[in-house]
């Protein structure tokens, strides 16, 4: 019985990136002696155990036989007579099959280092177009590597398509790609290397559709409507963490790509468009309920934080409303990021600051600030209270709006 460290934790290792999480592969054992030894078994499709005391996880060498579609669709085979070598070349891409042993010496069957050094996500073997998840996780690591695919890479994506492989993609699978990429630090790469490779037309339709679409040149310079979301994207991920803003900057727009052609490069009404596909959109990826409707609250409002001075207070007031700010300020937050990012997402305005951004802002503090309390004491009841909050939060507003808007 010999371990060794897999994947990953080497990679990330190899990189000089601070390494999360440590996968070992157990070779020449079963997993009736794992057991002896203390281990604690955790894998229902495969044998993966638990060690006693780091709790890391050791997985038997094992290779695998495609038996049906999709991710599912294998046949494992573990057993003390399985190589290291056959395990790792079982692995979607060179730079994730290297091993280590317990000295430090890489055990490097197909040049990954190399591949390292060079910038190359290179698939290990055929056998990479047998599990569609990863394209998805080959769009990942570009964006958070800023690596370039191999072209033979690229042709047997070609083929994956052209198989319908990709059409077998479990939706918690894609959301989980999805997620994991939008923590990057460039999110956009995701999207356009699936482009590249002809994958994002059948996995994100709503964005694919989006490049090309003309926007009004005075208020996006960038014109093409794919290159603003991208832009948007990668904005919300330089403004925050938080995957539930970065998801809504991607879907803000997606409206835009359905809008009729005889009437571009107006988008009049691509809000309400917007909200329907980011709803289906969620529906098919099975997003977070949060997530979600965070999304669709800023598919249908992100237009009104950028003519905020041209507004009224009531319609201020119907966005904060709309939004549920009062409750739930955190998503008032969150729509102003995303609105930032959407200002942000646009040639030389990367790092200005949205000029609506701290009056949008101080409407709603004024407004969270009435409260029914005043309008108890003064004998108010029922829906006269709910009535006089809503005009007095209209009045404040109102004022503050005012302090705001640039003179005439």
């Amino acid at each position: 019985m010999q371990s060794y460290l897999v994947g990953g934790c080497v990679r990330d290792k190899l990189l000089g990136l601070t390494i999360k999480d440590r996968d070992w592969v157990v070779v020449g054992s079963t997993p009736e002696h794992m057991l002896t030894l203390g281990f604690r078994p955790v894998g229902k499709d495969f044998p993966v155990f638990l060690h006693p005391e780091t709790q890391e996880e050791y997985a038997l060498a094992r290779t695998e036989r495609k038996s049906g579609r999709g991710y599912r669709g294998f046949d494992v085979y573990a057993s003390p007579d399985v190589t290291l070598e056959q395990d790792l070349a079982r692995r979607d891409l060179t730079i994730n099959a290297i091993a280590e042993d317990g000295d430090g010496n890489l055990i490097d069957p197909f040049d990954g280092k190399a591949d390292l050094d060079n910038g190359i996500l290179r698939h290990v073997s055929p056998a990479f177009v047998e599990d569609p998840v990863r394209v998805l996780r080959l769009a990942r690591f570009a964006a958070r590597f800023d690596f370039s695919i191999a072209d033979e890479t690229k042709q047997l994506i070609a083929a994956m398509i052209d198989s319908g492989e990709l059409d077998h993609l479990v939706s918690e699978r894609v959301w989980q790609e999805l997620s994991k990429a939008l923590q990057t630090d460039k999110p956009s790469t995701f999207f356009t290397t699936l482009r590249e490779v002809g994958a994002l037309k059948i996995l994100f339709p709503e964005v694919d559709r989006l490049f090309g679409v003309p926007q009004i040149p005075k208020w996006h310079p960038e014109v093409d409507t794919g290159i603003h979301v991208m832009m948007v994207v990668d904005q919300a991920a330089r403004l925050t963490n938080d995957v539930s803003v970065r998801f809504a900057a991607l879907c803000h727009d997606l409206g835009k790509g359905i809008t009729p052609a005889d009437v571009l490069p107006s988008h009049k009404g691509h809000e309400a468009t917007s909200v329907e596909l980011t709803k289906a959109l969620c529906h098919r990826l099975r997003t977070p309920k949060e997530t979600t409707t965070l999304a669709m609250k800023v598919a249908e409002f992100h237009t009104d934080v950028h003519l905020l001075f041209e507004l009224n207070a009531d319609r201020v007031l119907q966005v904060l409303e709309g939004i549920d700010s009062f409750r739930r300020p955190t998503r008032f937050e969150q729509y102003m990021l995303a609105g930032e990012a959407d200002f942000r997402g646009r040639p030389g305005y990367e790092d200005a600051a949205m000029p609506e951004g701290a009056a949008f802002r101080d409407c709603f503090n004024v407004a969270a600030a009435v409260t029914a309390t005043e309008f108890i004491q003064a004998g108010l009841s029922g829906v006269a209270i709910k009535q006089a909050i809503r005009a007095k939060r209209i009045e404040v507003i109102e004022t503050t709006l005012n302090k705001h808007r640039p003179a005439a």
